[in-house]
């Protein structure tokens, strides 16, 4: 039962929380559109988060939080994000602190940068698995507009018009810094970079093949498509078959720490006498280290790379 309603004052804090975060948002947008309508935008007649997030960025810490979350694909404030994952530690904390025993809520307090470090990473997989389903659509658009006779500067500025997010965007940043001065090779090396991907250097190495010394760029082009249309069929044939054995690696951590409430609530007080002596400290670092262990081996089995 204390377990519950920790649960459900957590969940009334983070709701609370994400509702101030989405009223300063709209407050922000009124004032910067007022701002921009009258032509005066000061610093100091902004909200005092959107001041404390402009401060912010200029850390080192929010400088790599910014990027980090720019390659992710997510608009917004460096300095909310971190805030959210301070909270998410610090409640994650106190529920196991409260729940199991003091040992478990310093634990708890790492929480709030894995489970950041975890969405980032999540959200750039994501965007990048969006990117190379867009992937064979691109080359088509590609081949087509140089087929028109078109460059391929002006086919990636076509491209970018035409796809949504987030080969639309990427194309369009492309085109943009090729437009700015940057060289084809440059500017595409650098869509590379943040789109690390087999599929995604292939296409970019023909484009960079081609324009350095020409040949058939359509017929490449289209020849890239089919394969990677096959390509795509593959991967999801694949993530379908070892999606069993992906939950069941999450499984495995669930179970771990499901047991230790299941314990505590059998029996209260005894996951904190077992952290105070010598005996049940060893069995719970043993024991955490075969359920992380095996979550690391069913980790391993599920990574494909096609």
């Amino acid at each position: 039962m204390v377990l519950i309603v920790l649960l459900c004052a957590v969940g009334a804090s983070v709701c609370a929380l994400l509702g101030i975060v989405h009223l300063t948002s709209v407050t922000t947008e009124r004032r910067r559109i007022a701002a921009a309508v009258t032509g005066d935008e000061r610093l100091e007649d902004q909200p005092l988060l959107e001041r404390a997030n402009r401060r912010f960025r200029r850390t080192r810490l929010g400088q790599l939080v910014e990027r980090e979350l720019v390659l992710a694909g997510i608009d917004q404030r460096p300095l909310v994000v971190v805030l959210i994952a301070v909270a998410v530690g610090i409640s994650t904390a106190y529920i196991l602190w409260t729940a199991l025993a003091p040992v478990f809520g310093i634990l708890g307090l790492s929480a709030g940068a894995f489970a950041l470090r975890t969405f980032i990473r999540r959200a750039k997989a994501r965007r990048l698995e969006a990117f190379i389903v867009q992937m064979p659509e691109l080359a088509r658009v590609l081949a087509n507009a140089t087929s028109a006779g078109l460059s391929i500067t002006s086919a990636l500025a076509i491209a970018g018009e035409e796809l949504s997010a987030p080969a639309g965007p990427e194309l369009r940043n492309v085109a943009s810094s090729i437009r700015f001065g940057t060289d084809l090779v440059t500017a595409l090396d650098g869509m590379g970079k943040r789109l690390p991907s087999r599929e995604v250097a292939v296409l970019l190495s023909t484009l960079v093949v081609c324009a350095r010394s020409g040949g058939s760029l359509v017929t490449s082009l289209r020849d890239i498509a089919t394969t990677l249309e096959s390509r795509k069929e593959t991967r999801r044939e694949i993530r379908t078959t070892l999606a069993q054995a992906l939950a069941t690696g999450y499984l495995v951590i669930a179970l771990g720490v499901g047991m230790l409430f299941l314990l505590n609530g059998l029996q209260p007080g005894s996951v904190e006498k077992m952290t105070g002596h010598i005996v049940g400290q060893i069995a719970l670092i043993v024991s955490g280290s075969l359920f992380a262990l095996g979550f690391y081996l069913i980790r391993r089995m599920t990574r494909f790379d096609i």
